[in-house]
């Protein structure tokens, strides 16, 4: 469904009928999500994520698998006229990205964009980002750890001949970090800072899913994304 809003919302910004639209949003249950390019049977451990009662489906955006974990993170999407920002991809993300940066500021933790599409806090990553431009809309979508579950993140992705250890989870959590180990803010109050940074210099308000959004959402994620065709594309 999440997938699907997304989608929804850029049809009705490329026909004019909804604005440019940020959305802050989590997964219930918890989800892997694969890249547009990847191999769903290479890419995930179906019996574990069955088992665990996490739902896997494939995004419209590229880049690699990704677990997102119910408590354990901030997701956010940006849709809108792609004329809004720099033809330059890597610009694009360094415009974007930079909210992110702005929102890690007002909770005094130093971030920094770093190309082509994440976020360091510490030498570590915080934030991993995906974009992708199509009929004129500009989608670019991420997520901001707020804690990390290595040991669950393995057990869902396949991980590549390396066994599951502890030396590779230590080797992980060592390029990785998190907002609850950066600072000790809230959920609620990061996601305030978010809000504050990504509406900053904007003409904004606060809205809902027209019924139009949600009803296309509805058939989008019965039909597409909840199907074998689309989430074992390759």
């Amino acid at each position: 469904m999440n997938m699907a809003l997304d989608e929804a919302v850029s049809e009705g910004v490329r026909s004019g009928e909804s604005p440019p639209t940020i959305r802050f949003f989590s997964w219930s249950p918890s989800c892997v999500t694969i890249g547009y390019h990847q191999s769903f049977v290479e890419e995930v451990n179906e019996e574990e994520c069955a088992k665990r009662g996490f739902g896997v489906v494939r995004r419209v955006t590229g880049g690699g698998a990704v677990f997102h974990d119910r408590n354990g993170e901030l997701t956010y999407s940006v849709i809108a006229p792609e004329e809004l920002f720099p033809k330059d991809i890597i610009a694009s993300y360094k415009v974007i990205c930079g909210w992110i940066v702005d929102a890690l500021g007002h909770l005094e933790v130093a971030g920094e964009f770093k190309p082509i599409n994440d976020i360091i806090v510490g030498g570590k990553k915080i934030s991993g980002n995906a974009q992708t431009r199509r009929g004129g809309i500009l989608h670019q979508h991420g997520t901001i750890l707020y804690d990390l579950d290595v040991a669950t993140m393995f057990s869902v992705l396949r991980v590549t001949k390396e066994k599951i250890s502890d030396k590779l989870i230590k080797s992980v959590e060592e390029r990785v970090t998190s907002l609850k180990r950066a600072c000790g803010a809230t959920r609620g109050e990061c996601y305030s800072a978010l809000v504050k940074a990504f509406t900053n210099g904007k003409e904004f308000k606060f809205g809902e899913f027209t019924e139009k959004e949600f009803e296309r959402a509805r058939e989008l994620a019965e039909t597409k994304y909840s199907s074998r065709e689309w989430n074992y594309l390759r």
